[in-house]
């Protein structure tokens, strides 16, 4: 990845450090986006943009469009930006469900049309979006969250194949992943069995390098050892 510019959604999330870490670890110049206000200095291989609503089509393309006049181009898009809810569908509330399409679905859709021309002209643009196994089978109080993560996987397919010859367009569908937060949640699981922020991370950069030139279209499950 060395030179390569990336931009990351999400970035200051748990599994969206380990990302921005691993990326510019690799030798990647990155523009790390989040909703989280940020006052850390750009350099010519790091850019910060926060305070951004991702969800919000003209605030995405203004972040995306300061990252790629930043660095000149954008090679890649890595879109980490989400949220969960567990509520059942019978007791939640129906703004759960529109809040976790907008944060999960419109974040992602957002980014990538606004990052689509930049990506075009970079040769070999990459696009990677963060789907869920859950949402490949819905459990009991998983429908919110599962929805819009459905709603990832289509967005994936549907890009991949209207960007076919020009941007590879995949999706990573981990398992749970092994984060202080799920850690508090669940204090009763065998978190040796879960998927670990680099290990998701090594998945996804993968996929942003010329080794998966011919991937596109693709789910790929990360599901840990369970």
């Amino acid at each position: 990845m060395n030179g390569k510019v990336v931009v990351i959604t999400g970035a200051s999330g748990a599994l969206g450090k380990v990302v921005t870490e691993a990326a510019r670890a690799r030798g990647a110049k990155v523009a790390e986006i989040d909703h989280a206000a940020s006052t850390v200095a750009p350099t010519p291989d790091r850019l910060t943009i926060g305070g951004v609503d991702l969800s919000d089509t003209a605030q995405a393309a203004k972040a995306i469009e300061a990252a790629a006049a930043h660095f000149g181009r954008l090679d890649a898009l890595i879109n980490i930006a989400g949220a969960f809810s567990f509520e059942t569908v019978a007791d939640g509330d129906p703004k759960t469900w529109q809040r976790l399409y907008a944060i999960n679905v419109m974040t992602a859709l957002n980014a990538s049309r606004a990052a689509i021309p930049h990506l075009v002209k970079s040769g070999a643009g990459r696009i990677v979006n963060i789907g869920a196994m859950g949402a490949l089978q819905a459990g009991a109080g998983m429908g919110p969250y599962t929805a819009s993560k459905a709603g990832v996987h289509r967005l994936t397919e549907a890009l991949a194949a209207e960007l076919k010859g020009k941007v590879t367009v995949n999706a990573v569908l981990p398992s749970t992943i092994d984060t202080p937060a799920n850690r508090r949640d669940m204090p009763q699981a065998n978190f040796s069995r879960w998927v670990t922020g680099d290990e998701l991370a090594s998945v996804i950069l993968f996929l942003t390098g010329d080794a998966a030139s011919a991937v596109t279209g693709a789910l790929i499950p990360v599901a840990g050892r369970v």
